[in-house]
């Protein structure tokens, strides 16, 4: 029992003190050198309160400490710690996941999954020419097991790993379906998949309709095929639809603003100690036919980005409610060993110098949604703006 309190003891100031280092080395690495504060979280009173808790939880904890946990669980809290919601520490798997997200592709079999209420993981939705609509999975189906093995009582993030596991291929679901009497099973192989995030389509009037889902390594590209098939299809105005886009990359978002803004400025942002970094379009391509883009109160981030330097450039009419309100940039950093860390490093402003962080941008023509009607009628709205 002592000789394992010493270890876990040392074994967890180690950890700490790896920690401290990394995040110590990641400060100066960013901001240049700077000076840091006299009060440091490597202080003998924090070492020594480390050590103090270490012991305690050795010596009284009922159950036996998983200390890879606890060494997560420290680094995550030191971000924590930040009181800032954007901040944050991904362990390996977490990193992986985020990865996949913002390259916009992955191995695996192309659904979405949600898990409700009742614990049953459900498929949402199938990107169309993937593996899984391929098999035969359809949205509502309810995944009962993987490879022989129920999974009734695991979470979302378990059931996934063990769909993606590269060891499994193909991957064997036994599914449940609404107004089948026997279960469904399915041999599902995986493949590369890339994350639809851009939908199109030509309205009356020839007016063309790109919803941009999200900012990825593969939006532009995506965006990029919608706005020339609209354009063959003879498109003579514009709606770009970005309600309930979270935001994403800066460099995608950007790029799809070089198809669209004059010669000038996308974007600004000054970090901590006043730094000024650019996005500046070139002017190539402005666009030449009436815009309006849709927004709303989940609209953040790089979709800001996007309504503000539109709006700021009068090239199209902004219309929707108020977004979300979020004017501050993250980077992501590799720690070395598969987890990274998310941290706000700066403030951004749209061409004008206007930060929207906590206020968010006012449309020009306030749409709210008619939750009665079966009728999108923000889009109606923008409809009427680019008829005017």
């Amino acid at each position: 029992m002592e000789s394992h309190g010493r270890f876990l003891k040392g074994f967890i100031l180690g950890l700490m003190v790896m920690a401290l280092a990394s995040a110590a080395g990641f400060y100066f690495y960013t901001t240049g050198g700077q000076s840091r504060s006299k009060e440091t979280l490597t202080d003998r009173e924090s070492m020594e309160k480390i050590g103090y808790l270490s012991d305690l939880i050795d010596t009284y904890y009922l159950n036996d400490a998983d200390v890879k946990e606890m060494q997560e669980g420290m680094y995550a809290g030191m971000v924590a710690g930040l009181g800032d919601p954007y901040s944050r520490y991904y362990t390996v798997e977490e990193y992986g996941t985020l990865s996949e997200e913002t390259q916009g592709h992955y191995e695996g079999i192309g659904v979405v999954m949600q898990q409700g209420d009742d614990g049953l993981v459900t498929i949402v939705r199938c990107y169309e020419g993937a593996p899984g609509e391929k098999a035969g999975l359809k949205a509502g189906d309810v995944i009962y097991k993987v490879n022989d093995e129920e999974v009734l009582d695991l979470d979302l993030a378990t059931v996934a790993k063990k769909i993606k596991d590269p060891a499994t291929d193909p991957v064997h679901l036994t599914i449940v379906r609404e107004g089948e009497a026997d279960h469904l099973e399915l041999d599902i192989p995986k493949k590369e998949v890339k994350v639809p995030v851009v939908s199109h389509e030509m309205l009356d009037d020839h007016v063309g309709y790109i919803a941009i889902y999200e900012f990825t390594d593969v939006t532009f590209e995506q965006y990029s095929e919608a706005k020339k098939d609209l354009e063959e299809q003879g498109m003579e105005k514009l709606v770009i639809d970005l309600r309930d886009n979270p935001g994403g990359l800066l460099t995608s978002v950007c790029d799809v603003l070089e198809t669209i803004l004059p010669k000038g400025l996308i974007v600004y942002t000054e970090d901590k100690y006043g730094k000024r970094e650019e996005e500046r379009c070139e002017g190539k391509t402005p666009i030449d036919i009436p815009l309006a883009v849709l927004v709303n109160g989940n609209s953040a981030s790089a979709s800001e980005i996007f309504a503000g330097a539109v709006k700021d450039h009068h090239v199209g009419t902004i219309v929707g409610t108020t977004t979300y309100g979020k004017g501050v940039v993250q980077t992501v950093r590799d720690l070395g060993d598969g987890s990274a860390l998310k941290l706000t490093i700066s403030n951004y402003y749209t061409p004008n110098g206007i930060n929207i962080n906590g206020v968010g941008i006012e449309p020009d023509e306030k749409a709210e949604m008619d939750a009665e009607s079966k009728e999108d009628t923000q889009l109606k709205r923008a409809l009427e703006v680019l008829a005017e």
